[in-house]
């Protein structure tokens, strides 16, 4: 065939349909645009919402506690429903308990924090005739610092500077607000409890429709319930192994009573970062007419400590965290975060409310990577899908940068 012939019908059009398809090709800007402007909504909310539960902190925690509270009971009530006892009267009879245990112990405490405030110069003047041996050996050693340092330096007018310290009280009843706002909290906590747990099908029936376009309700229901408890039970099981080790050396050591102050100093230990130091004052003013030397107050603050950093380092991280699965590091940011959000609240919570972020990331598709950065163990399936999703994307990039084919001479 001669190069002016013309071309076939079928070749021709053929010709032609294979250039329109491919200017016919979508683009993937838009999608990339549209992908781009959903994250950004998506921090927008999440700044949103970060910032309503600060300001709104004592509303939060208190929907927070109770419904914490409402899920950790609710198999006993349960199992009162399945012994002939109304719902109504299972949930109140709980209530009522929970209410008087919680009573009964801060009026214990409270007596014996007045006794403590109003014998605490005693305790501090004692403490400081126990331990004057070794303040005056480092009394004696920094003044020879400061000897030799006047020697050396010659001397200046002393300049006075007044800064305003942080006020660690305000810092503890962060999301609180004051004594006032814990003991509202207190009071409204409990009625919460009592209707949460008398309207769990409804909110079930109102929740799930809502959840089940995103997610498995009643997968990540079930997870939930499994977790608080799983924390619960893991952190009084790791609580009364610290107390029954304190206990022991608070009796070696001669403290007497031993067992109370082993039992609260070993519980007290599980708090995170205030616990230690709380744990740590309870025996030492315990001992402070007791001990007439140095070596049992040092013997009570090394055992203290060294339980302290056991029970945070490997037991929780091994029998709480793997059962939670949330990694180390996740695990401390969470504490950072939500101390910082709601004070000493959310540092009892941090663990939890950490799992509770990873289960809604568990359980939505689109949030799978947010799960791997939470978990103790990255997905491998996870990440070798993305690489997939990245080799796929940059197949489809490099064809549409391809320029378009024309039209060859006519044959």
């Amino acid at each position: 065939m001669s190069l002016s012939q013309p071309l076939g019908p079928h070749r021709y059009n053929a010709r032609i349909s294979e250039n329109e398809s491919g200017l016919r090709r979508p683009s993937t800007k838009e999608p990339d645009v549209l992908r781009q402007g959903v994250r950004l909504l998506t921090g927008i909310l999440i700044l949103l919402l970060v910032a309503f539960c600060f300001f709104a902190s004592s509303v939060c925690i208190t929907v927070v506690v109770a419904a914490f509270l409402a899920i950790l009971v609710d198999p006993v009530v349960t199992a009162l429903e399945r012994i002939r006892i109304p719902r109504f009267f299972a949930a109140a009879l709980i209530v009522l308990l929970g209410v008087l245990a919680f009573a009964s112990l801060a009026y214990v405490s409270y007596g014996k924090l007045a006794d403590f405030f109003d014998d605490f110069p005693r305790y501090v003047t004692r403490m400081a005739d126990a331990i004057s041996p070794i303040s005056s050996k480092i009394q004696r050693v920094q003044d020879s610092a400061g000897t030799l340092a006047n020697e050396a330096v010659p001397r200046k007018v002393p300049e006075v500077r007044i800064r305003e310290t942080t006020s660690w009280a305000s810092y503890l009843v962060r999301g609180v607000g004051s004594a006032w706002g814990a003991l509202i909290i207190a009071g409204v906590v409990p009625f919460l409890v009592f209707f949460m747990l008398l309207a769990r099908d409804k909110v079930y029936l109102c929740l799930r429709p809502l959840v089940a376009q995103q997610a498995d309700f009643d997968r990540l229901l079930a997870r939930m319930n499994a977790m608080i408890r799983s924390y619960v039970a893991g952190n009084l099981v790791i609580g009364a192994l610290l107390s029954a080790v304190t206990v022991a050396v608070f009796w070696q050591l001669g403290l007497a009573p031993a067992v109370l102050p082993g039992i609260l100093s070993g519980m007290l230990n599980l708090i995170p970062f205030l616990g230690v130091v709380i744990a740590l004052v309870l025996p030492l003013m315990a001992g402070a007419f007791q001990f007439h030397s140095a070596g049992p107050f040092v013997a009570v603050a090394v055992t203290v400590i060294a339980l302290h950093l056991i029970a945070a380092n490997l037991l929780i991280p091994r029998f709480v965290g793997s059962r939670l699965d949330i990694g180390p590091v996740p695990a401390t940011i969470g504490f950072l975060f939500w101390g910082w959000l709601w004070g000493v609240v959310g540092l009892l919570l941090a663990v939890p409310l950490t799992a509770f972020v990873k289960l809604l990331a568990d359980s939505s598709p689109g949030l799978g990577y947010l799960s791997n950065l939470l978990a103790r163990e990255p997905q491998r399936s996870l990440i070798g899908r993305k690489s997939q999703e990245i080799a796929a994307a940059g197949t489809v990039a490099l064809a549409d940068r391809k320029p378009a084919r024309r039209l060859g001479p006519l044959s």
